[in-house]
Formats: C-alpha cells, structure tokens, sequence
C-alpha cells in the first residue's frame, strides 16, 4: 500500500491527501489511518498497534505523546506522527475551509448550477455504491494537445461509460476537474460545444457492437453537459466543466452487457487502431475508484464469471430503482411557504407584512423566469451579491420594473435618516445594492477579501434598513434567495445573513429559500456552525423555484397581478407597464380598470371611510357592483362635472386649475377623488403622493403622463391631477407654472389645456366662482335626502353603523349636539395617567392644532409597550388605545419615507376632545399635553415618521396663521395655553428649545416670548444671537436682534414719564437706537444677500425681506417722539436738517445746555436720521410700486406692511415737510430760492418728489387735485434759472401730466400731449445720470410709442438694463408691475392704465390680480379698448414693432420660432410684456 501512496515528509513540502480518503480527517476509517502511516514512514508494526486499537480519524487528531507511550510506539513511531499530525491538520484545515461544491445534480440540463474555479467537487472517484448514487471520475484535460482534445475526450468517455454500464451504476465523467488536489475545478476553454456531442455519438457507433448495443449505449450516456465556472468574485471565467451522464437503467440495459472494441489504449498513442485491433474486444467494469478490463491476455475467467452474473447484476439494478422511487417525501412546504411569506394572512394582498428585502446571490439563466413572482413583491430593497447581475442576472429580470441602483457606500448615514432615505428613495421604488461590485467601475471581491474590502459598507445597509425610523419594526420580511450554492464559511451572503440576524435579534424576519435539498443542507449546516441558530424551520427547500414562483403569485389576487390600462381617447387604452408606474413615484395613478379582478372586504372599507378615514378608490368601485346604492353625489359634483371642467378644457392655457375649497372633515378630498374617478375614461388621472415633492420633478411625471405610448398622436387626452392640502394657493400656481415650463421643454405646441389641476385646499369660507368651489359644513335639502337614503341601505344589509361617525357628523350638519354626546361617551372615566389616555390626549392636540398632524403606528406601539408579533399574528395598534380606538384611523404617509400613521378620525371630534378633557374634574390642560409631547422621547428615537413629527410640532409651535390681520403674536397653541394656563407657556418654550437643539426658529421664538410677553429684553437678546449663530444667512432670524432693541427703546420710552425727558434718559435712549439702527442695517445687508442667492436658484419665489428697512423707519420715529420731548422740540427740523449747529443750540436756550454733551456725542446719528428715512421711504415705495407678486393674487407684503411706511412717512412730512402750497403759491414777494426750496417740501409732502410717488397716484381714488397741484409746482420750478432746476424735475413733470391725464383727462393743468411729447424728446438729448435712466426710457417707451421715426429698441434695452441693476437684486418672488397698457386711440388716449381697465370690467374685478384669468381678457377684448399687436416668436420672446416683447410667463410661448401671434402689450420698467397671447392662423 505504501508504493502507492507518495508523501514528503518535509514541512516546507507539499502534503497531499490521497483520492482515496475523504477529504475531512474525521471521516477517516481505520484503513484510511494505516494507509497514512506506512506513507509517512512509519514502520509496519507500529502502525499495526493503532490499527489493533481501531484508531479513526478523529481518534487520530486528538492522539499525544503520552498517548503514543502507552501503546508502546518506537521512537521514530511517536517523532513521525506527532510532527505530520499537525502538518496535516494545517493541510486539511487549509482544504475544508476552501470552497467546495457539490456537483451538477444527476441527469439534469437546465439546473442553476455552476462551479467556482479553484474550488474543490465534495465527492471522490469511487466504484459502484448502491447502483443509484454516481460514481465519479476525474480528467485535469489540461494538458492535452488541441488536435488530440477530441480523441482523448471519446476514449475516456466510451471507457468509463462502458466500465458503468456493465458495472449497472450510475455514474458522471467530469473533464476540467483535477485529480490532484483531488476534485479541485480547473475548467477548459472551448470554442464550439457542438462538436463534443457529434463526436461523442460517432464513437459510440465505432466502438459498441451491434446495432442495439449501439442503441442503448445512446440511451444511456447523455449528451456531454458543460457546467459555467466562475471566478472567486463570481465573474466568469470563459471555461466550463464537461460532464457526461451514464445512466444505465434497467428497463433500458436489461441483461445486456457491453464489449467495447479497442479503447484499451494507452492515451498517449492516439493513433487509429488498425482492422485487426479492431477484432480485439475490452470488457470494462468498475473497480473501486477505475475503470478495469477484464479481457486480458492472460485469462478471461473473470470475464466469464462476471457475465454469468449479470442477470443477477441486473435484478440487483432494478431492486435498487425501485426502492429509489419509494423513497418520495409528502412535502408540506407549499403552505409553509404561504403561512411564512404573508405572516400568516395566507393573502399578500392583506400580509402582516408591509415590506420586503430580497437577498440573493449569482443566479442562473434558467432561473430568472421561475424568479417573476419578485417583480409582484416590489421589494423595498435587493441586496444583489452577482457582480454581473445587471447583463445576465436577476437585475435584467428587474428591468421590468423601476429600481434604483445604489452602492452599500451610499447607505451611510451622513445626515437625517429620513432625508438619506428619500435621497435614496427607499418605499418609493426599489433600491437595488449592488453588494459585491459590479457598477461604477467597483471591482468584485472574491469571498476570502470581501469582508474586508466590502462587509462593512454593506452592514451599513443592513443597518440602514433595519432602523426603527426606517421600515416599520417587525413588520417587512428578509427572503434570503439561494440561488448559488453556499458552501464556503466565508461566503459573503453567510456574513449578511448574521448582520440581518444580529440587526433583527433573531430569525423570525427571515426566509431562506433554496430549490434543493443539497444546497440547503449546506446553508443550514453552515449557519448553525459558524453561528449556532437552527434555521430548518425558516427555510423552504424541497420547491423548485418554478413551484414558488406559482405559489407565491397565487397569494396575490388577480387585481394585483393584472394588467393596468390608460385610456387614448376614442374608447381605446394602451398598457401601463410596471416600470413606467414605478418611475412617476410622484404620483398615485388611476387607471381605467382600478380596482377591477379585486378581492377587498367591502365592510372593511365602509367602515374605514364613513367612520372618518379617508376614501379610497374602493369605495366608489364598490357601489358601482350590483345591488349596491350609488355613491353619493354631493351638489357641486355635478356643477364640477358639467360646468368647471368643460369650461376649462374651452381655454388655450396649457395647464389650467380649479379649487375645492372646504372646511375640515366636509367631503372636499371625497368629492375631489370622486370626480376623478367619474371621468377616468376620458382623462388620465392621477393624485399626488406628496406635496413636498420637487415641483420640477411632479412637472415632469405629469408631463411623461400626458405623454406616455402618444408619440404618434396629434393630441393627447388631458391630464386631471388632485392636489390636496397645498398650503397657499401661490403654490398651486408655483405647480402649474412648472408644468407648463415642463410641457415647453418637450417642444409642444396646443390650442387647449393639457393638465387640470384639481385643487382641494381647506378653508374657512369661499365663494363659489368659475373656477373654484366651497364646501361647507350644511348639507342641501337633496344631499340630506341621499344621505338618508344611504343611512336606509345600511339597515337593509345590517351594516353595524354604530362607529360611522364621519357619515353621521356630516348627515347631521355638524351638530354640536351630536359630536359632544360621542365624545363624552368615549372619554367618560379618561384617567390621563394611562399610557393609552395620554397618547390619546396627544394625537388630539396634534390633530387640532396642525393640518394632518399624526403619529405612525409604530411609535404609538412604542409608547404604549406593545411587541409587534413578526408573523401569524396581525399587530392591532388600536388594541393598545382600547376605547378610544373608536375615534382613530389608521392612514398611508407619503413623504420621505411612505409609513402607515394613527389620528383623529375627524377635525370636529378632536376639537370637542380637548374641550372636554379641559373641563373634567381632573382637568387635563392643554399645556400639560403639550409638555408630554416634548419631553417624550420615544417619540422623537429611531420611529418612522419623526421628521414629519418633528415638523408638526414645530408649526404648532411657531406657525401663526394670519396673524397680522387677527393682532395674534404667537401661534394658536401658545396661545391658547396663555389664556387657559398663564406662565405655562414659558415651560413649554423651554421645553421646546431643549427638544429643537440647534432650532434658529424655535430660539427665535423664545426671543420674541420674552421680549413682547415678559419684556425681559436680557433674556430675548440671549436667545436672538443664539438664534442668529445658528442661521447668519437667514434675513428674518438677524431681524430679531434689531426687533429685541427696537422693542426695548419703545418699552422705555413707554415707561419714562419724565416731561422734558432727562440728558441721562436720552443717552441711554439715542445709545439703543444706534445699535438698533445698526442691526437694522445689517439685517438689510443680510436680506440683499439673501435676495441675490434665492434669484440663483430656481424657482424660489420667496421675496425679498423689507424687515430691515421697517425697522430703522420705525427706530427714527421713536427717537423723533424722544426729542420731540425735550427741548430741542421748537427747533428739532432745522437741527436735524443741519441748518442749526449743535454747536448753537446752548446759546439759543439755555435748557438745551445740560443736552448739548449728549446730542454731540451722538451727533453723527441724528443728522443721518432725515436722510435715512427719507431713503428708506422711497426705497419702499419703489419696491412695493413697481414689484407685484410673481403670480396674480393679492400683495400681502405690500398689504402688511404700506400701512406702517405710511404712518413713518407721515410723521417724516410732518417735522421736515410743514409748507403748505396754497400759502406758499400767494407768497410773491418771497425769496425765490426759498420758495423753491419751500416747493420741493410740498412735493415732498405729497410724494410728487419721485417717479414711484407719483405712479402710485394710478392706485389712489381721489387723487386729480393733488397731481394738479403737483404740476403747478413743477410749473414753478422748472421756470426758475438752470441751476436751480434738474433733470429728475423735467422727467416727474412729464410723468405727473401722464397720470393726470389718465386720471382726469379734462383738467386745465395737463400740457398738450403734442407739447409733453417735444419737451420729452429735448430732455432724451441730454446726458442722463444712471439714477435717471430708468424712470426716463420708461416714460419714453409710453410716449414715443407710435412714432414712426424714433425707434424705441435702445431705450427698451437700457430701461431693462437698468431694471436689472436697480430692481432685480430685490425682485426675487416678484416681476415688475404693467402700469399701462397699449391703447388703440392716439395721445394720452393710448396709455390705458389699470382702472381703465377694471372699469369695463365691472364688479370690483381687479385686472392686476386677474391677468392670467382668460376669461378676463374676453372681456377686455369686448371692451375694445386695448390695441392688439401681431408679431413673430423669436427665441422665446415675440417680435413686434422692431422691439423685443417678452411674455408674461415663458411658458406661453412654443419653443419653435417664425410662429405669429396676436396679443395686447403692456408697459413696465422691466420693457414691454405680451398678455393674452393667441396664435394666428
């Protein structure tokens, strides 16, 4: 024995393990153990003794020198075995822990198996076993030449096939696979596979005789199958493993036996064998680990004696198959597949579980199409470990679908969890983790290297997803997809398991899926050795794939696997595909066929919604199946259906909207849904999911929408979108400006709206109007009969109605009555020291004070201890609020990260809660709620839905809702906690800026606490710079600072009743306000800023902040109040003025004496006074005459704020301005220096001192006489000498007549438009300073409008320019003000202003709100007052009388030029706009 085996005994040598041992030591038999010693020299009398003692394999790796003493081995004996011991445990350890594999499964083509090179085949070359389990042989095939490639190939194959077939045993060939290291993979390239086949039935014909050995040969070698072989990293290598199949089954072979003729050659001598060697038969059988000849030369006795008896061979054979195909198991894992993947519901439709991740290794081409029940599942996540997943792996089969490609490195948290989740769009579409390269030129890892180079990245991932804050805790499943043998301890898919098991504590979240048992066998072996967890009951093993896949679309009902359909037009629909419906993650979209093939419990979504929760396309779908009543038609359903949108589709603008206003809990997101789901035949509908989303990104779903499989098409059917809950209707306008920009990108052209946006907003009160409806809490005489008839089909089908508390409310008209008596019944025994009581109390206070406030399910299960159950048993939050779960609805978020949430079933109900727990015996004050809901911090740790929280609470706490207009300073909750629990409200701020850390808002907000509520002016400017460190930048949070200052000086002016104010007084005064004035400043300085990096950004229609100028304006009216009460009050406007010195002032009045250090000392500060409000002034008025709002609405700002400028303006005139011009005029014999002087103090005085001054006289009523009086002055003035007259005089005197005769054209003071006209173009020769220009072109522009030899092009161009140096930094959020509009008559006839305009209109319309408004323009047009302009689209502006016109919106313009339309022109300081503009045939 030991000739056969060789062996070094060096250390530094290789050691090899015979083929004829197992690899693994313990498996080691006796026999196996001698046959080691004699190899390593032992004698054969020592290595009897162990042989004597049944030493095994594992006896012999536990054996010591103590043990080897005792059985009396020689020296040598012990020294040889303990030193080749330990060689080959390190060899062996060194060959188990590399990969090995089992091989390609018996007689099957299209299994997903593949080898990985280097690896070791877990099976040895042996002899017959029990006929049934192969025997193997092994061919390296690496050295053979090409030309003899074949004929070595077709000399092994014949030969052990033959050696097989008579031997009645299964049996595979592998060529590629190495004898030594025994079974390790080498693989051989091949170019074409084709040729092995043909060449191996070729040698099946010349080597078996006759004719029907020739034929059952066929049937028992299989054709030659090549197995793929891949690299370490799972790359291929380009080679694969040939193996051929004998299969010589009884029914086939019989008693036949098979000579072969001349293949007992030595392969070396590949020669053909000559006709007489070809008489020369062999007879091959197998013999322990080779195929033996038993024709020999010497004797053929064996031959005989075998074929003697083969007819008990062959029984032999057949009893062997037979007991085989006993053996068939009474698999149940079908079920268990059901029971584990929906967490016991046996419906994926209705699974416990919300999300799945799916973790997978390198899968096989034939197992992608069995794969297909992935692409229903929408896993929230693939963790793909197949670098080539994405050109021929489960990735490609993901095509299908819209996934998102990430790398594990893009899991790290960097930031907000929630703002990475969205960034990666987790629970929008699926992120697909490439885990071990594959994208972006990341190079794949082989398992030895991948924990190193790639695991800690991944477990980020696996982290990641298992956050609280993330995926909803014990509620998503992780399918672990062995689709690649496991059987290296270090695969990398064995690593991320252990994550996922240490992340989710357990296995209870995870299914391992396999389709056969060797596989699993190796998982489970492996898992429970490296980590000691029993994962039998978790995995699903004994279903091929194709079994699973039938299995698992089975739980899901046909609605959810059948197609989904857009309608065309014409009656026609085209297929949604799946990937295009993922990849609109913006919109929530319904189809023609929604809900159709379903299988819902129609109770359960009654109940939902007529309890208070919101409806959902079921309900409608529902009563539209026979037996049912109609849903019910509210009033303005039909005047929606009928009169809004029919008249919408008549208009020319491309996107369009109307509004559902409503009050809380009213029906209007119920009628808005219901009017879509109506008209889902003739428009493509959808609702958006989030109104967070980026405007651009909702503009270009809904465009590809519009869009989708109409390329062909002319025209498209229009869109219908639903918004709900939009803040401000500048943001619906924001939206559809975008879409419409959108719809110009793609080079559109239409006649006719393409997107109608339905806008469902709540609101306290609207008036019906052609594009907006209300929705109020009284129902019609006819929708209280359709409720009543509802209420009656209720008791018909015994529907429970006794929680339909949103129905009822609704049916009975919001009765106060009704809504008390369900919420008295419910809290009867509230004890707020429940855990349930207090959550309760909390989703109240949420509820009432912010729109849509909630809180998810899974923090309410984390406040109230609930465990979730991660299978077979349904988690039922509202089991935990026990009696209140009456009043509660479960409701799906859609913001960053999609979550399931708990509220109040019903705004009414929530308002009467907390009025009623407010007046119970243990009264339960608002306050102490809110407390609660600051200082818990479950609600705010690793929970879904805490940045929405977080956000909530904040505007409860910040958010003032008109404020301004109701004298409210703080935001509802405050104060209402003020009213009801005075001093609490300090607390809760407190409380508030220890949950809001690093919060510049919510330390705002305490600066302002303390200096309006408490006048604690030390602590308010703690909090201001506080506020201001955290957010420079920010215009609003360095305004309070200044506010804190300002407020101090007016609290202690306020408080001083001294009468003539004290010199000490007045230091501390004028010492505040220049640090006021200073903050003012820079708070200015700071909005500019601001200013200039929002008009960088797109789309930012935030305006620019005047808070800064207000407040100097406001800080030099109190220091005016301040000196008006000291002595300086006689004199005060020449001081200031700088005609009287400080200097003179001691020697006018000796009062003055003890002010004199005081007024010196702040000198510089009080001479700027004038001239800073004088600046800031006209800075306003400027901003607020000739910048409107972006959109057509109500200025707000100017709203706000004009009253206050107003006020400071007035109170400037009335110190610097006292001359009055009816005096003045009659006073001849004055100076006349001094009486120009005195003149430009009345123009002053009536704002005629500026062009913005004098524009804003087109707004007032009643405001002729004063621009007479304003032209006399001029009149005066630019009469005087040169040097006492200025350009801005001449340039405000033309503009005065312009206004005037516009106003009052019949006044005697307007000069003749001929004589304004020349006077005009005298000025225009001058040179004009920069300040000058824009007022200048602007009023030439009007003027020379129609002059045929004057072209107005250059003075357009340097107006815009200097809009663009004068305006623009300030305009962001705004456009420049149209104040005329282009007339058809001659002369100032042709300057039509904005009052002409409305009085045609009528009814106290307003074109400057209404200027987008179609309708509107109709009217104008009947009016027949504007001129209309044709010109020629250019670039994306129209030119028309040689000048550029821009249109009032890009996106009314087509992108292709040389078209020509019509339209009117209006006039502002940023050149002429294009309105109402139409296209010429």
């Amino acid at each position: 024995m030991s000739d056969k085996y060789k062996r070094e005994l060096s250390e530094n040598e290789e050691i090899t393990v015979s083929s004829e041992r197992p690899v693994d030591i313990k498996e080691w038999n006796k026999d196996h153990v001698r046959q080691w010693l004699l190899e390593i020299k032992v004698d054969e009398e020592d290595a009897d003794i162990l042989y004597n003692e049944k030493i095994n394999g594992s006896g012999l790796l536990h054996l010591k020198m103590c043990n080897l003493t005792e059985l009396h081995l020689s020296m040598n004996a012990k020294a040889l075995i303990m030193a080749n011991i330990d060689i080959l445990k390190q060899k062996t350890d060194m060959v188990t822990k590399s990969y090995s594999l089992k091989p390609y499964p018996f007689s099957r083509f299209n299994a997903a198996h593949r080898y990985r090179e280097n690896s070791i085949l877990d099976v040895t070359e042996t002899g017959p076993k029990d006929y049934i389990q192969p025997c193997h042989e092994f061919k390296a095939f690496v050295n053979t030449t090409e030309e003899n490639r074949m004929k070595k190939y077709t000399y092994e194959v014949i030969r052990f096939a033959a050696a097989c077939m008579n031997s009645r045993t299964n049996g595979t060939i592998h060529f590629g696979v190495a004898d030594k290291p025994h079974g390790q993979i080498l693989g051989i390239s091949i170019q074409n596979t084709d040729t092995f086949d043909v060449q191996q039935s070729h040698a099946i014909e010349k080597h078996f005789k006759p004719e029907r050995a020739i034929k059952t040969a066929k049937r028992c070698i299989k054709p030659p199958r090549f197995v793929e072989v891949l690299k370490a990293d799972m790359t291929s290598t380009g080679k694969c493993v040939i193996e051929v199949d004998i299969e010589p089954s009884s029914i086939v072979c019989q008693e036949f036996y098979f000579n072969t003729y001349k293949v007992d050659k030595n392969e070396h001598e590949m020669q053909e064998p000559t006709t007489a060697e070809r008489k020369i038969s062999s007879f091959f059988i197998r013999e322990d680990s080779s195929s033996k000849n038993l024709i020999t030369s010497d004797s053929s006795k064996e031959y005989e004696k075998y074929i003697k008896d083969m007819p008990q061979l062959s029984k032999l054979r057949k009893d062997a198959e037979e007991k085989h195909l006993a053996v068939v198991k009474n698999s149940v894992q079908g079920s268990k597949l059901c029971e584990i993947i929906t967490g016991g519901t046996q419906s994926l439709d209705r699974s416990h579980f919300e999300r799945y991740i799916v973790v997978a290794n390198k899968s096989h081409p034939v197992q992608l199409e069995n794969l297909r029940f992935l692409l229903h599942m929408n896993p929230v996540a693939v963790l793909d470990f197949d670098p080539e997943s994405a050109e021929n792996g489960l990735n490609k089969l993901f095509e299908e679908r819209k996934n998102n490609i990430h790398l594990p490195v893009q899991y790290k948290i960097t930031g907000a969890v929630e703002d990475i989740a969205s960034k990666l769009k987790l629970t929008k579409n699926t992120s697909w983790v490439f885990c071990n390269g594959g994208i972006n030129e990341e190079n794949p890892s082989d398992a030895d290297k991948w924990s190193i180079e790639k695991g800690s990245s991944v477990r980020d991932v696996v982290s990641f997803l298992c956050r609280k804050d993330v995926l909803p805790h014990k509620k998503f499943l992780t399918i672990f997809l062995l689709l690649s043998q496991v059987s290296d301890g270090k695969d990398p898919l064995l690593e991320t398991f252990n994550m996922f098991l240490q992340e989710l504590k357990g296995d209870n979240q995870i299914l391992c899926v396999s389709d056969n048992e060797t596989s699993y066998t190796y998982w489970k072996d492996l898992v429970e050795g490296r980590y000691g967890v029993d994962v039998s009951t978790r995995c699903i093993y004994e279903l091929s794939f194709a079994e699973v896949n039938g299995t698992v679309l089975s739980l899901w009902s046909e609605n959810r696997k059948s197609r989904r359909f857009l309608p065309c037009g014409g009656g026609s629909n085209v297929v949604l595909s799946k990937k295009t419906e993922d990849s609109l993650e913006t919109l929530s979209i319904l189809c023609v066929n929604q809900c159709d093939g379903g299988n819902e419990d129609k109770r359960k979504h009654e109940e939902i919604f007529y309890k208070g929760g919101k409806v959902s396309w079921w309900n409608f779908y529902f009563s539209e199946q026979p037996g049912s009543m109609p849903f019910i038609k509210r009033d303005k359903f039909s005047y929606i259906i009928n009169t809004i949108i029919p008249d919408i589709c008549s208009r020319k603008r491309v996107c369009e909207f109307f509004s559902i206003f409503h009050l809380p809990g009213c029906g209007g997101t119920t009628l808005a849904m219901h009017v879509l789901w109506t008209l889902k035949d003739k428009f493509r509908c959808a609702v958006l999911e989030d109104t967070t989303h980026d405007y651009t990104l909702i503009a270009e779903h809904v465009v590809q929408l519009l869009t989708y499989e109409t390329k062909e098409k002319p025209t498209q059917l229009p869109v219908l979108l639903m918004i709900d809950d939009f803040q401000d209707i500048s943001d619906v306008k924001k939206l559809q400006l975008q879409i419409e920009e959108e719809w110009l990108e793609q080079k559109k052209t239409t006649t006719s709206p393409r997107v109608i946006i339905v806008n469902c907003m709540r609101a306290e009160s609207s008036e019906q109007t052609d594009d907006a409806v209300f929705i109020g809490n009284k129902l019609s005489e006819n929708e209280q009969e359709l409720f009543e008839e509802k209420l009656k089909e209720f008791k018909r089908t015994n529907t429970n109605t006794k929680t339909f508390y949103g129905f009822m409310i609704l049916k009975n008209n919001f009765s106060p009555k009704y809504i008390q008596g369900i919420v008295r019944n419910t809290l009867k025994g509230f004890n707020f020291q429940d855990k349930n009581a207090q959550l309760f109390a909390v989703l109240v206070l949420l509820h009432v004070y912010c729109k849509n406030a909630l809180l998810s399910v899974s923090t309410c299960e984390e406040f109230l201890g609930l465990q979730a159950k991660p299978y077979f048993e349904p988690s039922k939050v509202e089991d935990g609020f026990e009696r209140f779960s009456n009043l509660l609805t479960r409701c799906t978020v859609n913001s960053k990260v999609s979550f399931e949430g708990v509220m109040v079933i019903h705004y009414s109900i929530a308002q009467h809660c907390l009025k009623e727990l407010s007046i119970f015996s243990s009264k339960v004050e608002k306050a102490e709620i809110t407390n609660l809901l600051l200082t818990t911090d479950s609600f705010y740790e690793y929970t879904l839905g805490k940045q929405k929280l977080m956000q909530d609470v904040h505007n409860m706490l910040v958010k003032r809702q008109l404020a301004e207009a109701k004298g409210s300073l703080f935001s509802p909750l405050i104060q209402d906690i003020m009213k009801e629990t005075p001093g609490k409200e300090e607390l809760i701020l407190q409380d508030a800026a220890k949950r809001y850390r690093k919060d510049a808002v919510i330390f705002q907000l305490l600066a302002r606490y303390y200096y309006i509520k408490k006048s604690d002016f030390t602590t308010a400017m703690k909090w201001a710079r506080k506020a201001k460190d955290l957010s420079k930048d920010n215009s609003y949070i360095c305004d309070t600072v200044s506010q804190v200052l300002v407020r101090e000086l007016k609290h202690e002016v306020h408080k001083d009743k001294d009468d003539p104010i004290k010199p000490d007084s007045l230091e501390k005064y004028l010492t505040l306000a220049k640090s006021g004035g200073e903050a003012c400043k820079e708070t200015q300085q700071t909005a500019k800023k601001e200013a200039m990096t929002r008009s960088q950004r797109l789309k930012d229609y935030n305006t620019y902040n005047t808070a800064g100028h207000l407040g100097e304006l406001q800080t030099a009216a109190i220091i005016i109040q301040i000196l008006q009460k000291t002595p300086l009050f006689n004199c005060l406007s020449e001081v200031l003025s700088g005609k009287i010195t400080f200097e003179d002032l001691p020697r006018m009045n000796d009062e003055l004496e003890q002010y004199s250090q005081v007024l010196q000392k702040h000198k510089s500060y009080l001479l700027q006074l004038k001239g800073m409000m004088k600046n800031n002034c006209d800075f306003l008025d400027k901003f607020f005459v000739n910048l409107v709002p972006f959109f057509a609405e109500e200025d707000k700002q100017k709203e706000l704020t004009k009253p206050k400028v107003s006020r400071y303006f007035q109170q400037y005139t009335d110190l610097f301005c006292k001359i009055n011009w009816s005096e003045l005029v009659n006073k001849e014999l004055m100076n006349r220096m001094v009486k120009i002087e005195q003149a430009r103090q009345c123009l002053e005085r009536n704002k005629g001192d500026s062009y913005t001054g004098l524009l804003e006289y087109l707004y007032k009523e009643d405001s002729a006489s004063t621009l007479e009086e304003i032209i006399q002055q001029y009149n005066f003035i630019l009469n005087t000498r040169e040097e006492a007259r200025h350009l801005r005089d001449a340039i405000n005197f033309i503009y005065a007549n312009v206004i005037l005769a516009n106003i009052n054209p019949e006044s005697q003071y307007i000069v003749p438009y001929q004589d304004l006209r020349n006077f005009l173009i005298k000025i225009i020769d001058q040179p004009t300073p920069f300040s000058e220009i824009l007022p200048l072109h602007y009023i030439t522009v009007l003027l020379l409008r129609k002059e045929v030899d004057c072209t107005l092009l250059p003075f357009v161009s340097q107006m815009k320019l200097s809009y663009l140096q004068e305006l623009r930094p300030v305009s962001n959020g705004k456009r420049a003000a149209v104040h005329f509009y282009l007339g058809k008559d001659k002369g100032y006839g042709g300057l039509i202003s904005h009052r002409d305009i409305n009085r045609c209109l009528g009814s106290e319309q307003n074109i400057s709100t209404k200027w987008n408004d179609e309708k509107m323009w109709k009217r104008v047009r009947d009016c027949e007052k504007l001129y209309r302009v044709s010109g020629q689209i250019c670039g994306g502006f129209i030119s028309a009388l040689d000048v550029k016109v821009d249109p009032m919106f890009r996106s009314q313009l087509p992108k292709e030029s040389d078209r020509r339309v019509s339209f009117f022109i209006g006039f502002s300081m940023n050149g002429p706009v294009a309105l109402d503009i139409d296209f010429e045939s």
